[in-house]
């Protein structure tokens, strides 16, 4: 009985951690971010990030498409400048399944182990981090930044998904809510 109690806890882990995005965000608590209204992108900052044109362009687009949904403005005289930084590390996952003898799940002969019951898989994934700073264009410093990090994706068809989904839930965090 106490097995079945444990199921639901055990797929609440497992969806958990295939969680897409995991967001994280700081700030300048002594800042009123009411006033800011506009914004433009940090060109020096921006120009050095290591990624491919396009995958900046789709960046800069859902940034664009979240910043706007908030109510700010484009602008040559902003009062935020938005920048980005990227970071990957590819990730190695080694599984292995053996049903023979031994201790844990039961015990005793088993036939399956002269055919093969010894199994290795080995899966690779990159995981990306986003970071998205905003600087107070006046005093050239920085109030706020928001980071998100999760596994990318190469299929071209689900890249500006993908992309959005990471701009989307970083900035879901700005404004920041004082306590």
């Amino acid at each position: 009985m106490k097995t079945l109690k444990l199921i639901p806890f055990f797929l609440l882990l497992i969806l958990s951690s295939c969680s897409s995005v995991t967001v994280y965000s700081d700030y300048d608590k002594t800042v009123d971010f009411a006033p800011y209204k506009t914004y433009a992108y940090f060109k020096p900052g921006i120009d050095k990030v290591e990624i491919s044109d396009l995958d900046k362009r789709r960046i800069l687009r859902a940034i664009d498409d979240q910043m706007q949904a908030k109510g700010f403005t484009k602008s040559d005289n902003p009062d935020l400048l938005v920048n980005i930084f990227t970071k990957s590390r590819e990730q190695v996952d080694v599984n292995q399944f053996s049903a023979g003898w031994g201790y844990g799940w039961g015990w005793g002969w088993n036939p399956w182990m002269m055919y093969g019951g010894n199994q290795t898989t080995v899966s690779t994934s990159t995981e990306g981090t986003l970071y998205i700073d905003l600087i107070d264009a006046k005093k050239k410093e920085m109030i706020w930044q928001g980071e998100g990090v999760g596994t990318l994706t190469r299929d071209i068809d689900k890249k500006d998904e993908r992309i959005a989904e990471f701009v989307g839930k970083i900035l879901a965090q700005y404004p920041p809510v004082k306590k």
